[in-house]
């Protein structure tokens, strides 16, 4: 089995399974995973100790870490977060360190919530990871755990610090940033959208494909450059939701805005307040990592996919 997907029936699991079509692949998740061409599928609870045995049965090669319990659940539901998003990826790692003569790649999907305030306008390499989130402490503590295990020769691993993946297609979740997507997406299919936070609050974003983008470049790519410290900050796209809004009218004109309405949540404003606005991305860019231009290509991107 050459490829694990852990979170495949995500939408970046479904992504980045879907541009694996054909490659030897195990599939897992808490919901059933797509079924594509060369793949197996796996329905499991990520919390169960037997879990880490079943995924790694046939040593896969390369493992892509996606499953977590997201932002706003994380924060709303300390036991299920730090299950989810620390305990059994810890599991996993351990599962990997007693399987004799398995010492495979590991990609992390883990995220710009790592960093906390107060912050500079752009980011760099080296800023403290202070985060202001259970979720953004869940992260961190993996990232330091995949430092350790591939320091130790256990695994091969990469953790990348993903900005909020916009437009992602199909229904809001429970992610504190859902709405960033939201007030495109919906607007762009004639429904309406609701903006919790000032039109001035910016972000750092990247697109579903420039998220696979970053994956299949991390499992291709040589470590070695990264030394002991595996986290990269992979490259985005810095933005203020007025400049998503402008995007949305250049796509769909003015009546898309009119979709739009205003009701303030001072809980998300607090979590999303609280996040990066901007990473140099210094080692992930001169290492091929590629970000978005802007959110007129995201917005077309997104159209032309979900065509």
């Amino acid at each position: 089995m050459t490829n694990l997907i852990i979170g495949a029936a995500g939408m970046i699991g479904r992504k980045l399974a879907e541009s694996l079509a054909g490659q030897p692949m195990l599939l897992a998740d808490v919901v059933p995973p797509p079924t594509l061409p060369g793949a197996t599928t796996l329905t499991l609870n990520l919390t169960d100790p037997a879990t880490p045995a079943r995924l790694l049965a046939h040593k896969p090669q390369t493992i892509y870490y996606l499953a977590a319990i997201v932002s706003g659940e994380a924060e709303a539901d300390f036991d299920k977060g730090y299950a989810v998003n620390l305990d059994a990826t810890r599991a996993l790692l351990e599962e990997i360190r007693h399987t004799p003569n398995y010492h495979p790649k590991l990609i992390f999907a883990s995220s710009a919530a790592v960093m906390g305030r107060p912050f500079p306008a752009s980011i760099p390499d080296d800023f403290h990871t202070v985060p202001l989130t259970s979720y953004g402490t869940q992260k961190a503590i993996a990232e330091l755990l995949i430092n350790d295990y591939s320091r130790r020769g256990f695994i091969d691993g990469v953790s990348l610090r993903l900005p909020t993946i916009c437009i992602r297609p199909g229904l809001p979740n429970r992610a504190a940033s859902s709405f960033f997507s939201n007030i495109l997406r919906e607007p762009l299919a004639g429904q309406p959208a609701n903006l919790p936070v000032p039109e001035t609050t910016r972000h750092w974003f990247a697109s579903p494909r420039a998220a696979i983008g970053f994956f299949r470049h991390a499992a291709q790519m040589d470590t070695a450059p990264l030394g002991t410290d595996r986290a990269l900050s992979v490259p985005g796209l810095s933005a203020t939701v007025a400049d998503q809004l402008a995007a949305l009218s250049r796509a769909a004109g003015p009546a898309a805005l009119k979709l739009i309405t205003r009701n303030p949540d001072p809980t998300v404003e607090k979590i999303v307040m609280g996040w990066a606005l901007g990473y140099d991305a210094t080692r992930a860019r001169k290492l091929g990592f590629v970000a978005d231009r802007d959110f007129d290509e995201i917005i077309a991107a997104h159209l032309a996919d979900t065509r």
